[in-house]
């Protein structure tokens, strides 16, 4: 473990050099690509900086031990030597997790979209009650949510709704919640009691940057549009809306929920380059659930993942098969409990692959 620590810090130093080379800081891609792999590095050097600290006054008290013929300075060793042994030991189980590689997409915003699925109506109202959920959540975080854009259900909730989710960390916290959301519940269209089972699915990208996705402007065709459904007297007036289509890939992009069109060009943008990005970046994912069988953060979409039901006030996650008797706080927002859960299981697959 020393050598492979050692072999980091070199890394670290090396890095450092380069981004106060004036050659790397006038090329901004690269200067930013190293901003980011420093950052990313330093909790582990932190980590390696203490870790040799205690292994220094591990080897000072045993030394003690060894020379020191007073009783009462030897029992003080013993007691510190216990003290700093058990520190070793956790040190060296949260820099073993840390040496993993983690999945490089991690730190960044996140791109968060919610559909209604089978169900009707009742898909509709579970997709805006995930959508309340996430909400909750994103602000116990202290996370930025922003609209891009959304389609109203008939009778409430949406069709689907996407959002632009940044902070730190965000992908790497609401990635696991991709996947086919189940709800069990009596709905509120049901006159007779009966329980229905709708659904409704999650997508999570990872929000790609100009420097992930070198987009062509002859590759790029815009359209300006009149905006349509509620928004005052901008709607159906003004040429505010935008739909991009990328001609190599024919993915299309159309943002109307801002009266600028600038705005909207800027929301289409990050989204069309997020589309893109995925298209790369699903390979990584697909090369991952070869390997693991939690099917955490594997990227398929089409996998049920959890299921609510609320005549038991239950949540149960397929993948993990755990389950949590706090519905209400937990539509609430209060899932991370459930997120730590994933997150542990997928570092024990990591673990695992490490290994072999």
């Amino acid at each position: 473990m020393l050598d492979k620590l050692e072999a980091i810090y070199h890394r670290y130093i090396d890095i450092e050099k380069q981004m106060n080379d004036p050659a790397i800081m006038a090329d901004m891609k690269a200067f930013v690509k190293l901003s980011k792999d420093y950052k990313d590095l330093q909790p582990i050097i932190a980590a390696y900086k203490e870790y040799e600290l205690v292994l220094a006054n591990i080897a000072g008290a045993k030394e003690i031990l060894n020379k020191e013929k007073d009783e009462e300075f030897r029992a003080m060793a013993k007691e510190e030597l216990n003290t700093l042994t058990d520190k070793r030991d956790s040190l060296e189980e949260d820099i073993r997790l840390m040496l993993i590689p983690s999945d490089p997409q991690d730190g960044k915003n996140a791109v968060l979209e919610i559909r209604a699925g089978t169900g009707g109506d009742e898909a509709s109202i579970f997709a805006g009650d995930l959508y309340r959920m996430y909400t909750k959540f994103c602000e116990t975080k202290g996370w930025k949510i922003e609209l891009v854009d959304s389609t109203e259900g008939t009778v409430g909730g949406y069709k689907e709704i996407i959002l632009n989710v940044s902070g730190n960390n965000v992908y790497g916290q609401l990635k696991y919640e991709s996947g086919v959301h189940r709800v069990q519940r009596v709905p509120q269209t049901e006159t007779q009691g009966r329980v229905h089972t709708s659904a409704a699915s999650v997508v999570v990208l990872p929000e790609a940057d100009e420097f992930d996705i070198e987009l062509k402007p002859n590759d790029i065709r815009k359209d300006l549009y009149c905006s349509s459904g509620p928004g005052g007297q901008s709607v159906n007036t003004t040429y505010s809306a935008v739909r991009l289509t990328h001609i190599p890939t024919g993915i299309t992009v159309a943002i109307q929920d801002q009266k600028s069109q600038l705005k909207n060009l800027d929301k289409a943008m990050v989204i069309l380059r997020t589309r893109l990005f995925e298209l790369e970046y699903q390979k990584y994912l697909d090369d991952i659930s070869k390997k693991r069988k939690t099917m955490v953060s594997t990227g398929d979409r089409s996998a049920k993942v959890r299921t609510y039901n609320y005549p038991q006030s239950r949540i149960t996650d397929h993948r993990i098969n755990m389950t949590i008797y706090n519905l209400s706080s937990f539509m609430d927002g209060d899932i991370q409990e459930m997120i730590d859960a994933l997150q542990l299981a997928e570092n024990a697959e990591r673990l695992k692959e490490a290994v072999n």
